[in-house]
């Protein structure tokens, strides 16, 4: 039986493994749903080991990493109020169809204005800009990202600190993908910018003489990357912002919807099944070794599978954002306050019903098993 951690704990008192990671996938504007998760799970003292995102998953990481303790909620806020505050909450509006004019009116106003600290229109169009510029590969100009990332992250803090933090881009040339990590990279502003550049809105970043794109052309969820390169006992918050299951469309408006929340769910879902399915596999593989005689112990081909299934367990709970009737397939630039602080509630939710189901979570970290939990499944 493996045991947990005794010195860690959340303040309901389930046990916590060595590592806790928090993966969080982009979205955009749905990101603000991360902010919520993050806020109840730093309230329930859980405390945070790694943390590894995708484009705006990417943003809400190195704000967290990149902060002591006591300020990681604080900064977050900042940064969200920032991008949101071009748009005020609007309370006068109400209903689905209300909402829904409202939420496209909203979309439309980033469209064409676009985000407060986060990016803006290029003044001449990419039609007209010198072919092979940068100008000339992307509607907007996310600069303004730069000072909004310099003044909320300490990026000493975040390379030198205790949090892991892993965030995904690919590179334009070759179209391989890959991860920057504070524990082998230095990151910086350019390192957050290149995993949410996504085409052709915003424009490729330039890291080391390579231009870089969002990683959620990819896969659009770190799963995979933490799980892969775990060395201990793992429990992984995930958070995803598009949900894989949804019912069929209606209209074009739904069309337009679903085709995204497919495109980027990153079949979170498959991916965590297989993770369980490939780890019992290997727990059949290990009883079965431990069967042989004892005089095969010390043969190669029995040492190298050994090796191939020694592994540690991993608890993966889903959290997944479920949009509202009257959201629509622009819902990832729908950058406003009010929809902003719902998205915050929603998570706090999230967390919130996750932790009645506390004690199935105990018992598997308890027991070193390895499952993938969707507790806030409707």
């Amino acid at each position: 039986m493996a045991d947990a951690n005794p010195h860690k704990r959340a303040a309901t008192g389930m046990p916590l493994p060595d590592q806790v990671a928090l993966v969080l996938q982009g979205g955009g504007a749905l990101g603000a749903f991360q902010v919520g998760v993050f806020e109840a799970l730093d309230e329930a003292r859980i405390e945070i080991d790694w943390v590894a995102g995708i484009s705006i998953g990417a943003v809400n990481a190195a704000i967290i990493a990149g902060n002591p303790c006591e300020r990681r909620t604080e900064r977050l806020h900042a940064f969200w109020k920032k991008v949101t505050s071009a748009l005020p909450a609007f309370p006068f509006w109400s209903g689905d169809f209300g909402r829904e004019v409202l939420h496209e009116m909203s979309a439309a106003t980033v469209a064409m204005g676009g985000v407060p600290g986060f990016f803006r229109p290029r003044l001449l169009s990419p039609f007209f800009a010198p072919a092979g510029s940068i100008d000339a590969m992307s509607f907007y100009d996310s600069s303004p990202l730069i000072e909004t990332l310099d003044a909320l992250v300490d990026w000493d803090l975040l390379n030198d600190g205790p949090m892991r933090l892993s965030v995904g881009a690919v590179e334009l040339e070759s179209g391989n993908f890959r991860y920057f990590d504070n524990r082998i990279d230095r990151i910086d502003a350019r390192h957050i910018m290149a995993s949410g550049a996504l085409p052709p809105g915003l424009p490729p970043i330039e890291i080391e003489g390579k231009l870089w794109w969002d990683g959620g052309l990819v896969s659009n969820t770190p799963l995979a990357h933490v799980v892969d390169n775990q060395d201990a006992d793992l429990l992984v918050f995930q958070v995803d912002l598009f949900s894989a299951s949804q019912e069929l469309p209606r209209t074009i408006m739904d069309v337009a919807s679903r085709e995204k929340e497919i495109r980027f769910s990153s079949r979170t879902r498959q991916i965590s099944d297989q993770l369980v399915r490939v780890r019992r596999e290997h727990q059949a593989v290990r009883r079965l070794l431990d069967k042989l005689p004892q005089d095969m112990a010390n043969d190669p081909d029995v040492i190298a599978l050994a090796a191939m299934t020694r592994e540690n367990s991993v608890n993966v709970v889903q959290l997944i954002y479920r949009a509202n009737a009257w959201e629509g397939g622009s819902r990832d630039y729908e950058f406003s306050t009010r929809t902003m602080q719902e998205h915050i509630e929603a998570g706090r939710r999230a967390i919130a019903e996750t932790m009645t189901h506390s004690e199935l979570l105990a018992r598997n970290i308890y027991d070193g098993e390895t499952a993938a939990f969707d507790l806030t499944a409707r």
